[in-house]
Parts: C-alpha cells; sequence; structure tokens
C-alpha cells in the first residue's frame, strides 16, 4: 500500500492562496455578516484550511455604516472593557460606539475580533480586516473581487 497518498497536506505562508474580498455591508445584520467575515479571515471556506495558519483572505467591507441591528441590540447589548485600573470596568453599546467618529468600523472590527482566535494568530488575522464607512477603497491595486456574503453558509 502507498503511504504517501494518506498524507495529510498542511498549509503554510508560502502555500496558502490568499485572495483580496469586497463585502457589501449595506442593509446586513451585524452578527451574521461578522460571522461570515471572520470565516473568511480565517480561511475556513477553502480546501487547504489549516487552524495554525494564516491561509484566510483579506477582507474589505464597504458601507459599513449602512449595516444593521435587529431587536433592542442598539441600546441593550452591553460591551465591557477594562482600563487596569480599580473601577475601571467601562460599558459601552453600540448606539455609543456609532456616535463616535469611525463608529461602524471600530463596532465592526470589535465584534469580527470577538469571533476570532485570541492569541497571535487572531490579531494576525484581525490585520487582515479593512473596513470603509463609504463605497470607496484604495486597494484597487489589488483587483479584489466583489462577493455576495449572503451565498456563502
Amino acid at each position: 500500500m502507498d503511504t504517501l497518498s494518506y498524507k495529510t497536506i498542511s498549509a503554510n505562508k508560502e502555500t496558502a492562496n490568499k485572495e483580496w474580498v469586497v463585502v457589501d455591508a449595506t442593509d446586513q445584520v451585524l452578527g451574521r455578516l461578522c460571522t461570515k467575515v471572520a470565516k473568511l479571515l480565517r480561511g475556513k471556506y477553502k480546501p487547504n484550511f489549516t487552524p495554525h495558519v494564516d491561509c484566510g483572505d483579506n477582507v474589505i467591507i464597504l458601507n459599513a455604516e449602512k449595516i444593521k441591528i435587529t431587536g433592542k441590540k442598539m441600546t441593550d447589548r452591553v460591551y465591557y472593557s477594562y482600563t487596569g485600573y480599580p473601577g475601571g470596568q467601562r460599558e459601552t453599546t453600540p448606539a455609543q460606539i456609532l456616535a463616535k467618529k469611525n463608529g461602524a468600523e471600530i463596532l465592526l472590527r470589535r465584534v469580527v475580533k470577538g469571533m476570532l482566535p485570541k492569541n497571535r494568530l487572531g490579531a494576525k488575522l484581525l490585520s487582515n480586516l479593512y473596513v470603509y464607512e463609504g463605497g470607496e477603497h484604495k486597494h484597487e491595486a489589488q483587483s479584489p473581487k466583489a462577493i455576495d456574503i449572503n451565498l456563502l453558509k
């Protein structure tokens, strides 16, 4: 029996085929969009997915300010952060985050970060995410392909 035919092929930085992808966030639900974006960043939609390697795509999200948040999550959802000082626990809601400058970018980045691994790989994957509040981006040189996020599972 030929044992070479049973070898598992593991991707590495050189063999990973990374692409550039554009996603339009217009009228998309925040959590559902971010789960699919996190899977794209991780590389879970690729046949050569390897858990410990950055083999995902570079994702560009356009029209981030047109994202939808369903139900009462805009005011009832609470995000916690800690300053490091005694009594330094802070809480913010999506409405407070969206009121800030670049709020939609901050909110999308925070939600996607929570869906990635909590280690150095997760930080590296998050750096492959580019969020823009308008319909324009500065990555034309990479010739990204536009995909319909609703067709992904």
